[in-house]
């Protein structure tokens, strides 16, 4: 699913990216005990990165978000 369209982007959608993203790259669905505070940090991490992304990409129509 790609995040950028015309509708914005929720903070819920960002989220649900952000934890596939991380699952994918750990190879944990769920994180043992030990590694659930590295691995929420890392959700954390790329869910912000991703969001200053689509914040700021820049198109040639404004995005629903700017207008």
């Amino acid at each position: 699913m790609t995040l950028r369209g015309p509708e914005p982007t929720s903070d819920e959608q960002v989220d649900a990216a952000a934890l596939q993203y991380v699952r994918k790259i750990s190879g944990y669905r769920v994180p043992s005990e030990a590694n659930r505070a590295t691995f929420d940090q890392a959700v954390r991490d790329v869910a912000g990165a991703t969001r200053a992304l689509l914040d700021g990409l820049v198109t040639r129509a404004p995005s629903p978000r700017q207008a």
